[in-house]
């Protein structure tokens, strides 16, 4: 017993450690996370200081709800159903929950109505059937999903995946765009960005995301029929200009492994 016990606090220890590392390593002038990094690199900071992401970010007066140690979570209670009851956030020392924190301080409108409709749909269904598309979307919207405020021709263009047209034709209306992410795994595979990675963007016309209101705009648009229609579309996040130098070259979207077309196109 005391050299699993040993062993296990080894196993604490390095995973501190890593995240310790990853956390010193992150580039905050990267664009992707401009909307969130003063929070961001506030909870950082207190977590290389010596706290622990739980403390770090019941730290911060956003939080909507309380961190808890991974360990909180009952072996016999599901993930969903556990925020919903004690109001808590299992939280493990990792990028993945350091950047779901981020997001409840930031959505906790859209956060709370994601976890309200995960656990409508539970009920809903016969233990152990499949998820169904309501979760498969929740889902998607939870860990990959981004807002974007942008000018119509340019939403038109990325809704119909005319890539050349959306990235090089209406290069100069990307500076009006305003993005606003949600996916706390989208966040965390920017860390190391790939050409491949896409976002989901939620695809309606969004308002201004630079405010406030935002949170509460998309919350009250989540229910079960709108998100069974799978209400998303595609974002290459290297592809924005000014988010990647080689994007300077029309020729960089002229990869069909990552700018795809549409499905029944020639």
């Amino acid at each position: 017993m005391r050299r699993g016990a040993a062993g296990h606090a080894h196993e604490q220890a390095s995973a501190t450690t890593g995240f310790h590392t990853a956390l010193a390593a992150l580039d905050w002038a990267q664009p992707w996370w401009s909307a969130w990094s003063e929070v961001g690199q506030r909870v950082a900071r207190c977590c290389l200081d010596g706290a622990s992401l739980v403390d770090a970010l019941n730290a911060e007066p956003g939080m909507p709800l309380r961190a808890v140690p991974q360990a909180a979570l009952p072996a016999e209670q599901g993930y969903e159903a556990f925020i919903g009851s004690a109001k808590a956030c299992p939280t493990r020392e990792s990028l993945h929950d350091f950047f779901n924190g981020l997001c409840w301080i930031h959505m906790p409108h859209t956060k709370a109505r994601i976890n309200a409709l995960h656990r409508a749909q539970e009920s809903a269904h016969v233990k152990g059937a499949a998820r169904g598309s309501v979760r498969d979307a929740l889902t998607v919207l939870d860990e990959n999903g981004a807002l974007l405020c942008a000018p119509p021709a340019l939403w038109l263009a990325l809704r119909e995946r005319h890539w050349q047209r959306a990235f090089t034709d209406l290069r100069s209306l990307w500076a009006q765009a305003r993005w606003v992410p949600l996916g706390h795994a989208l966040l965390e595979k920017m860390v190391a960005p790939r050409k491949d990675i896409c976002a989901h963007l939620w695809a309606e016309p969004v308002p201004d995301v630079a405010s406030p209101d935002v949170d509460r705009w998309l919350a009250s648009r989540l229910n079960a029929d709108l998100l069974a229609s799978k209400p998303f579309t595609p974002l290459p996040m290297l592809g924005v200009p000014g988010w990647c130098v080689a994007n300077g070259d029309p020729q960089f979207y002229e990869d069909p492994r990552v700018f795809r077309q549409p499905r029944g196109s020639a």
